[in-house]
């Protein structure tokens, strides 16, 4: 065990200690000849307005001859473009002229917050600083000058990368042009004084929806830097080195009418106020820190509601920008498929974990009759470094501290005492990756620690002390990236109280009690036989990964597992271990013109899943395709079919049972997005054997009334009858599945409706409004339990074994049962279950007001609303769930926050 776990920390340090060891860093001739332009030395002033009218441009020779990539590929682009570049001792210019046909009249534009144009023309730069062939930096403009960003000098175009940079765009009777200053404190390249940059120039012509692009490659080849042309004829003095400072101030007041009027903690006004900052400075010329202190996100949009029947966790992607800001660095065990489903990647980082809910509920404690206890934890501090080095090194390192949080909890006697719900705990990340063979091939390790730190019983209960993992991983491409091969391993291992580890052992991601498991040794490391006095659990997982990427036909074949120890929750997001996974799919792709379609993708192939115990839990076949019309409205297929196969889930604890064969169907039609009105939907339909179905239907509707509006209205309702709905577990060794296991046939219907505004007054001034309203309502009946292992034979509860008590009256004088009583004559005990019926009603609402007052200062605004109800009831009618919905009293919360942006 001792003698695994170690290899991906070995492998990450000597990649950063001994790059000697591996094959030199070489940037291999292109494939073809590339297009390349001088850059000449600025003489005189620029001032950034759009209109080129500076007699310095006059010494610069343009890019042009353009080609068109769509619609009709390798065509001369039907617009001219030409584009010059300047530089001094700071910064490089970009001046383009790009010509429209039709004039003004022909251009097509919209205003837009920073890095979210979604409609008109754009000129966008890709630049590969380093030319290395694998690393981008975006920079993009639209005719109204809104910026999009994203870089910077990675493989990985993280978008919440936003550089203080100036540009400014004008339209006129030739059709519009732009100007661009991008200083070079604000970029990473190498130390040579003579530069030679890869780079992508793009025009998208909206009118026309036609995109070219300066170096052309086809549609269905292996593009990217590898195919970029050449800046080349700069020669930079490398300056001093830069520090950013980015404090901030928030004051923010919430008010909520107290639900329960005898709780001490529930206040009508909350007022709170929190200072702190984030720092940037640079080490060196390619590396990044990045420090935040007491950091606030509190203009960051709440996750939408969601009703989970499951016995895993809901994924929420992350928002915060400190954490989003870099984020590919961090990528390990990425998923890349043509088509797969019910799988995940072997992901060793998910940030959400940094900064949770507290883990321990005060209500846990029997004495606690009230509590006031944090919603998330507090981040003390954290410190990121990222950068990627001219020899093709990327790294990556987080480390992150979050405080001892408290809850204040009363006893039923009036006691007050502070309650630990979550211990003062570090996480650490390192990740490294270096890029071989002019990117053809990439080689990496990753290394994860969480450690936590208290002395509280309760806490030693459910929480692990110390977790790590660490893995490694490559990435081998060949024949102009036609072709790719691509792998990684990780192991887990997490050590802490017996407790603790009966409790990982017993979750749904392994189920160690199920009785019918057969125990085994994987590998050398990883015992999968339940053991209460354990205190530490070790696991690894792999993926890899064989296909043809490029040309018409395509295919790929891959596996992956994670060992039945596997345990990474600390600090990533794991729902299954104990699962193998094989894929395989064939591809036949028309990237130019057949028939009706602008383009045609069609997809079919087959999946398996089994566990250890080589228990078929899927096999599927799917087919897929998806295609674009020539009046450029977009659709898709899908079907899947699954035969019969084994849950070791569904008892969530007992012996594997049977399930039902299952056919999916979705489709999916966009009209044309480039109307000032369009529309999507993507039906779905499933039906399984036993007469269970699931089917949901939506339409979103899109307005642009005008350039610097945009509106959205996303109607949904679902409907879904289970056969075979887990209700709830009792321990009951005289039942043959190894538990009391309770089933119910359910009904469940939702509506929801997401609406959101998007209003700009200028590139630098938005206001973003978001409002959903959620109701899900779910009906139990037919409870029942699964007679034998390994069939899908049921029996339903009688009326004399299973009764509902303890009734709740309602005002309009009808009443629900709280909970149901199960009396078996196996048992001399009763068992209870809470009523499982429910009628959830949420409604989130917010509104956004950003102001970037000055470069890289910005002042929010925000405004929440949240309301939430939830009965027993189970029946669903609109109009009375509408009026719980709304006669709900709110909770709402006002925010403003400013932030500014200083170098020094």
């Amino acid at each position: 065990m001792q003698s695994a776990f170690p290899l991906a920390p070995v492998a990450a340090i000597a990649l950063l200690a001994f790059p000697g060891a591996l094959a030199a860093q070489s940037t291999p001739p292109h494939a073809i000849p590339s297009p390349r332009v001088e850059v000449a030395a600025l003489r005189g002033s620029i001032t950034i307005d759009g209109a080129l009218d500076e007699a310095a441009w006059n010494a610069a020779e343009p890019a042009r001859d353009f080609l068109q990539q769509d619609p009709k590929e390798g065509e001369p682009a039907t617009q001219k473009t030409e584009v010059r570049f300047l530089y001094d001792a700071d910064a490089l210019y970009i001046g383009a002229r790009l010509f429209d046909t039709e004039g003004a009249r022909g251009v097509k534009t919209q205003l837009a917050r920073r890095d979210q144009q979604s409609d008109g023309d754009w000129l966008r730069f890709v630049l590969d600083t380093y030319h290395d062939h694998l690393g981008r930096t975006i920079f993009q403009v639209n005719p109204s000058g809104v910026k999009y960003d994203a870089g910077q000098a990675t493989p990985f175009t993280d978008v919440s990368w936003d550089p203080v940079w100036e540009t400014a765009a004008r339209i006129d009777s030739l059709g519009w042009t732009a100007e661009l200053r991008i200083p070079f404190n604000q970029l990473r390249f190498s130390r040579a004084e003579l530069q030679t940059w890869g780079m992508q120039i793009w025009r998208y012509n909206q009118r026309l929806n036609e995109i070219s692009m300066w170096s052309p490659w086809k549609k269905d080849e292996s593009g990217g830097p590898q195919r970029f042309g050449h800046l080349e004829g700069m020669r930079v003095a490398r300056g001093a080195r830069t520090v950013e400072l980015l404090p901030y101030v928030v004051g923010s007041a919430k008010r909520a009418l107290p639900t329960d009027p005898t709780d001490p903690y529930l206040k009508l006004t909350r007022g709170e106020y929190r200072v702190g900052g984030d720092l940037k400075a640079l080490l060196g010329s390619n590396l990044t820190l990045d420090v935040t202190v007491n950091p606030d996100f509190g203009q960051v949009e709440a996750d939408p509601a969601v009703v989970n029947l499951s016995a895993f966790e809901t994924f929420f992607p992350e928002k915060r920008p400190f954490f989003v800001a870099g984020s590919g660095l961090f990528d390990f065990g990425g998923l890349n498929c043509f088509f797969c489903s019910n799988t995940s990647s072997l992901s060793l980082f998910y940030s959400r974990r940094i900064g949770r809910r507290p883990q321990l509920s005060p209500f846990s404690q029997s004495d606690v009759s009230f509590a006031d206890s944090p919603l998330n934890s507090t981040i003390l501090g954290a410190a990121k470094v990222t950068g990627r080095t001219a020899g093709g090194l990327s790294v990556g390192i987080i480390d992150a501290t979050t405080r001892r949080e408290m809850a204040l909890v009363t006893s039923g006697v009036g006691i007050e005492r502070g309650l630990e719900v979550e211990p003062f705990t570090n996480y650490f990340v390192s990740r490294v990756k270096r890029d071989l063979r002019g990117g053809n091939l990439t080689v990496g390790g990753i290394v994860t620690s969480t450690d936590r730190f208290h002395d509280s019983r309760a806490l030693d209960d459910i929480l692990v002390r110390h977790a790590q993992s660490g893995g490694v991983d490559f990435n081998a491409r060949w024949k102009q990236q036609t072709y790719s091969l691509m792998g990684s391993f990780a192991v887990s291992r997490v050590a802490g109280d017996s407790q603790a580890l009966i409790g990982i052992q017993r979750r749904s991601a392994r189920w160690y009690q199920r009785p019918d498991r057969r125990p085994s040794r994987i590998l050398f490391f990883d015992e999968d036989a339940y053991d209460p006095t354990r205190t530490s659990l070790t696991g690894g997982g792999a993926h890899m990964r064989l296909a043809k990427e490029a040309g018409p036909w395509r295919w790929e074949i891959q596996g992956s597992t994670r060992t039945p120890g596997f345990e990474v929750n600390d600090i990533a997001f794991l729902t299954r271990a104990d699962w193998i996974w094989l894929n395989a799919n064939i591809v036949r792709q028309w990237a130019n013109p057949i028939g009706p379609f602008r383009y045609l993708w069609t997809n079919v192939g087959a999946q398996r899943i089994s566990n250890y115990d080589n228990d078929v839990a899927e096999q599927q076949l799917h087919a897929f395709a998806e295609a674009q019309f020539r009046n450029y409205w977009n659709w898709y297929l899908m079907a899947i079919a699954k035969p019969a196969g084994f849950d070791d889930n569904a008892t969530r604890g007992g012996t594997v049972v049977r399930t039902a064969s299952n056919n999916a169907f979705q489709g999916g039609l966009t009209t044309d997005q480039r109307k000032r009105i369009y529309f999507s939907t993507n039906p779905s339909y499933g039906v399984t054997s036993e007469g269970g179905y699931n089917w949901s239907t939506n339409l979103t509707t899109t307005i642009k009334p005008v350039a610097n509006l945009r509106l959205s209205v996303s109607p949904s309702f679902s409907r879904r009858y289970s056969v075979n709905q887990f209700v709830a577990g009792f321990a009951d060794a005289t039942t043959p599945i190894g538990r009391r296991a309770v089933f119910a046939e359910l009904q469940q219907r939702t509506v929801s409706m997401d609406t959101r505004a998007a209003i700009t007054f200028t590139p630098t001034l938005t206001l973003e409004l978001y409002a959903q309203p959620f109701i899900s309502t779910g009906d139990y009946s037919g409870f029942k339990e699964y007679v034998r292992p390994r069939t899908m034979e049921r029996r339903y509860f009688t009326a004399s074994e299973l009764r509902p008590i303890d009734f709740e009256r309602h005002a309009d004088g009808s009443t629900v049962a709280r909970r149901y009583q199960l009396t078996l004559p196996t048992r001399t005990d009763t068992l209870r279950f809470s009523n499982p019926d429910f009628n959830v009603r949420s409604l989130l609402g917010n509104a956004v007001m950003r102001w970037e007052y000055r470069p890289g200062s910005t002042l929010f605004l925000v405004w929440n609303q949240q309301r939430s109800n939830f009965d027993n009831v189970g029946s669903f009618d609109f109009s009375t769930e509408r009026s719980e919905l709304f006669h709900k009293n709110p909770e709402n919360t006002f925010l403003i926050k400013v932030n500014y942006w200083l170098t020094l």
